[in-house]
Formats: structure tokens, C-alpha cells, sequence
């Protein structure tokens, strides 16, 4: 009997520390240390919610920048289905959905090239919300000529969206879709 009173009394103490005192501390010490990101970098416009600027957003107009593939499932992003997709890089189905992509952001960018393999390929969350600087430079031409803009205005706006890697070592240098399409509607206003 002695011991089943002192594993339920053990059973307790635990679910007390980690179910309740441990998450308090993480979510407490996350909001001292990175108060934005803690809180849901949520991001307003004209007084309205429209997201967050750590979860990639749906842009499919031409007069956008437009971010990575959703992996959980096509657009709008799903924020509550967090998740890469689960195909390896030689399964059908992936490689015809890369293929279809890479078409239709080519017929929308006839004299750019290659296009840039972020804009085909998910992050591994599926949620991403940033390009990399070549995405978004591929990019200019097409959303100058839907905005009726200077290319070089545009460019010069990548340039002042563009995030060095994490604590100057850690990642690739990115640009967040969501910021860079909000700008780009104060710059039109």
C-alpha cells in the first residue's frame, strides 16, 4: 500500500511540475526575453487582424509578392495544421506539384529564368514566412509592371525588408512576405 501512495503522491508532484509550473516559467521567461514573438507577432491593418508576420500568408494576386508553397494543403495557409509534408524527394506526386508550380510562376515571369527553389518547395514546418532575397528580386518585375511602379523602387523596397541571419551566423538572409506585401500597400496609398 505504501507504495502505491507514494507513486500516485509522485504521479502528482510531477504532473504538478511539468503540466503547470514548467510551461508557466518557459511562457513567463518567453515574454521577458521575446515579448513579440510570445505574444503572436499578430499584425493589423486598418485597425483589422490580418495575421501574423511569423506565419507565411496567402498572396496570390499579381500585384503581391507571393511566398513558399503551404505543405499543409493549398492555399490558404492552415495555421492550426503545422506540418512539412511527409513526400520524399523522389515521390510522383511531389515532383509533379514542384513541376506545376515552377510552370505557373515561369508563365507569370516569362523572361526571369529559373525560378528560385523556395518558391516551389515548402519549409519544413509548411508554414514559412519568408523568401529569400532572389525570390523576392525574381519577383519585381512582374509586380512593378501590376502596380505600374520603377522596378528600382521595388528593388530598393526588397532591399530595406531584407533580415540578416539570426545573431549574424545562424540561417540564410530572408525576407518576410507578409511585411514586404504591407509596405508595398502604404507605398501605393
Amino acid at each position: 500500500m505504501r507504495t502505491i501512495v507514494t507513486a500516485v503522491l509522485l504521479l502528482l508532484a510531477l504532473t504538478v511540475i511539468t503540466g503547470l509550473l514548467y510551461p508557466l516559467a518557459v511562457t513567463g521567461v518567453a515574454r521577458l526575453v521575446l515579448p513579440r514573438q510570445a505574444n503572436g507577432s499578430l499584425v493589423e491593418l486598418d485597425g483589422r487582424l490580418i495575421g501574423s508576420e511569423l506565419i507565411g500568408q496567402p498572396f496570390a494576386g499579381a500585384g503581391y509578392f507571393w511566398g513558399r508553397p503551404s505543405a499543409t494543403g493549398p492555399f490558404p495557409y492552415n495555421a492550426g495544421a503545422s506540418s512539412g509534408s511527409n513526400l520524399g524527394p523522389t515521390n510522383p506526386a511531389l515532383l509533379e506539384r514542384v513541376r506545376a508550380d515552377a510552370k505557373r510562376i515561369q508563365a507569370a515571369h516569362p523572361s526571369q529564368g529559373p525560378v528560385p527553389v523556395d518558391l516551389v518547395t515548402t519549409s519544413g514546418s509548411g508554414l514559412d514566412p519568408h523568401i529569400s532575397p532572389a525570390a523576392a528580386l525574381y519577383q519585381v518585375e512582374r509586380v512593378a509592371a501590376e502596380r505600374h511602379l520603377e522596378p528600382a523602387a521595388l528593388r530598393r523596397l526588397v532591399e530595406r525588408h531584407l533580415e540578416g541571419r539570426t545573431f549574424g551566423l545562424l540561417g540564410e538572409p530572408r525576407v518576410n512576405v507578409l511585411e514586404l506585401n504591407l509596405a508595398l500597400d502604404r507605398m501605393v496609398e
